[in-house]
């Protein structure tokens, strides 16, 4: 590899004279920062973040660990999270678990290698492990899309019990008394948490908890919400609606209705949960819950730096636990009243 030191053979200057070029280039002469530039651009020389890290003695790296990078959902967070990055000038590295608490965990071993500025964490392992042999490492995180338990980091998530509640409520306000909820993977708190929403809008109502009759998967990606699809058509007494744990899955739905002959929503209403970009473009335009995603992962990524400032007293920050409100967009799904 290229070092510093053949930067500054090859431009005839010293070593010194190179590290101002690249970091204080104002106390450096226009004739000279052009030809160490040159050389730099001829050899490829690319300077050593870890090398920086330690002269500094903070990274200007912030790890972003999410359950799906397929999932747009999670590139919207991303999106908020990288541009306060940016604003702070640092860099975010993305990095996607696959929801599996194995893969979580060796992406956490590798930040602590790495000893990244911070972490914003979705996660992936229900029981908790990896979040606790982490906090050894004395690396600040936040949680995204999870409320943190405790007070011993910050969080930011959305109301999940609420988003619940307002799907089925919308659903039953339409005329629906059997539900059927495709909740993904039951050990995520997001999952439970919506469901228990939604049992609550049908205690609103005054039915019973049989209302609701779930159907869990092992992933909540469109090819699991096409089998939980096949699931729905299979029961001996189909339901009328189809509330989802995310837009994902409920697109996977309606291409098992739409493949099936069944009409959406003349025959079954679907709702999901997101209001990613594809729910307005679908088909049939996807009824859903909104979560503010961007703005989750700017809160996030600002809290994290909040944590983390150079100059900052440990002692001066309070973790905080951001919970933000979901909102129903109401589209053609689950507009025809039984």
């Amino acid at each position: 590899m290229v070092g510093i030191k053949d930067v500054a053979k090859h431009a005839g200057v010293s070593v010194g004279t190179v590290s101002n070029v690249i970091n204080r280039p104002d106390v450096v002469s226009e004739e000279t920062r052009h030809r160490v530039q040159s050389v730099i651009d001829r050899l490829g020389y690319v300077r050593s973040e870890s090398a920086r890290q330690l002269r500094a003695g903070q990274s200007r790296i912030m790890a972003l660990l999410v359950l799906d990078m397929g999932n747009p959902f999670f590139v919207d967070v991303a999106r908020g999270a990288e541009r306060a990055a940016l604003d702070a000038g640092l860099r975010v590295m993305m990095c996607n678990s696959g929801q599996s608490p194995s893969e979580e965990a060796e992406y956490l071993a590798l930040f602590a290698e790495q000893r990244v500025r911070g972490v914003l964490l979705t996660p992936a392992d229900a029981t908790g492990r990896n979040i606790e042999a982490f906090r050894r490492h004395s690396i600040p995180f936040v949680l995204v899309d999870r409320v943190a338990e405790g007070a011993t980091e910050c969080s930011v998530s959305v109301d999940d019990v609420l988003g619940g509640a307002l799907a089925v409520r919308h659903l039953v306000d339409t005329g629906h008394r059997s539900i059927a909820y495709v909740s993904g993977p039951p050990g995520l708190n997001q999952v439970k948490d919506r469901r228990q929403g939604a049992l609550q809008a049908l205690t609103e109502a005054g039915l019973p908890a049989s209302a609701l009759r779930e159907l869990p998967t092992e992933r909540l990606d469109v090819a699991a919400g096409r089998d939980a699809g096949a699931r729905v058509l299979g029961l001996a007494e189909r339901p009328t609606a189809v509330f989802c744990a995310n837009d994902l899955l409920a697109l996977g739905v309606l291409q098992a209705m739409y493949a099936a002959g069944v009409s959406v929503p003349e025959d079954i209403a679907i709702v999901g949960y997101d209001d990613i970009e594809f729910a307005a473009a679908a088909v049939v335009p996807l009824t859903s819950v909104r979560q503010p995603a961007i703005k989750m992962g700017a809160m996030a990524a600002e809290l994290l730096l909040e944590e983390t400032e150079a100059d900052a007293d440990p002692g001066q920050h309070g973790h905080r636990r951001v919970v933000l409100q979901p909102e129903l967009v109401v589209r053609r799904s689950s507009l025809t009243p039984r």
